[in-house]
């Protein structure tokens, strides 16, 4: 079983200053049009090859465009036994704040 937050749930604890492990997993290009400030871009295809990157003891929130890819992402981080929450909705529903890479 897969733990959701919502677009709305992040940006408050964003907001709020809670340090938070992001990790977006999108392609380049949808990367360029913006990403939450302060997340990883690891592209779906090389998780495998970057799970050294990731440390067990703390909890990722995987994002992608719409929920589906870190929907996906989140199964297989969590069969390597990470801590993961998928981000319900994607970039698409995102409202707060982008940085450009």
């Amino acid at each position: 079983m897969i733990e959701n937050i919502t677009t709305e749930e992040l940006e408050k604890k964003l907001a709020a200053g809670e340090k938070l492990e992001l990790v977006d997993v999108r392609e380049d290009e949808e990367v360029a049009q913006g990403m939450i400030p302060g997340a990883k871009h690891i592209r779906m295809m090389t998780i495998p090859e970057n799970l050294d990157s990731f440390d067990k003891d703390k909890e990722y929130i995987i994002i992608c465009r719409s929920g589906g890819r870190s929907t996906n992402v989140c199964h297989y981080l969590q069969d390597q036994g990470y801590k993961v929450i998928n981000m319900a909705g994607g970039m698409l529903d995102w409202s707060g704040e982008t940085v450009r890479k």
